[in-house]
C-alpha cells in the first residue's frame, strides 16, 4: 500500500497552512511513497531554491534507512563514517536533523514519508506532523 496523491496533497497543503499560522519562514514540503518516489511537493513563495532537495532528502533518508530522523542523528553522532558513507551512497539524500517523518495509516501500515525545509528543523517537523494529522494519518518522528 502507498500514499495516495490526494493524501499527499492534503499533507502538503495542511503543513504549509500550519507553517503560515505559526509564522514560520517559507517552507517547502515533500511527500514520498514507500519506495522514495515523489508524490507531491509544495514550495512557498520565498522558500529557497535548494529547499525542495532538502525536504525530499529528509523524507528519503528516513525511508532509505528505515529509521526516524532522531535515530539517524544519533547514528551520525556515534559514527560519522557511517553517516558520510550512507550519504554518499544515497547521493546526499539523507539528512540527520528533524524534518523527515514517517507516514502511517491508522492500522500502522507505512504509506511513505514527508519532509519539510525552510525554518528550524523542529519547526519543519512540526509543520509536517500537523499536515500528516490533518490528512487523517499517523506521523512517526521518533519523539513519540
Amino acid at each position: 500500500m502507498s500514499i495516495s496523491l490526494e493524501q499527499a496533497q492534503s499533507i502538503v497543503s495542511a503543513a504549509l497552512a500550519h507553517a503560515r499560522a505559526q509564522g514560520f519562514k517559507p517552507l517547502t514540503v515533500a511527500v514520498l511513497d514507500p519506495g522514495g518516489a515523489l508524490v507531491a511537493l509544495g514550495r512557498e513563495d520565498g522558500s529557497g531554491f535548494l529547499r525542495p532537495d532538502v525536504a525530499t532528502a529528509k523524507a528519503y533518508g528516513v525511508l532509505a534507512l528505515g529509521m526516524d530522523s532522531r535515530a539517524i542523528a544519533a547514528r551520525a553522532a556515534d559514527s560519522s563514517e557511517f553517516f558520510t558513507s550512507v550519504s554518499a551512497l544515497a547521493g546526499g539524500k539523507v539528512f540527520s536533523v528533524p524534518g523527515g517523518v514517517f507516514v502511517h495509516d491508522d492500522a500502522g501500515t507505512l504509506l511513505g514519508a514527508a519532509g519539510a525545509s525552510g525554518d528550524a528543523s523542529l519547526a519543519d517537523e512540526e509543520a509536517v506532523v500537523a499536515g500528516i494529522r490533518a490528512a487523517g494519518l499517523t506521523p512517526r518522528t521518533g519523539a513519540e
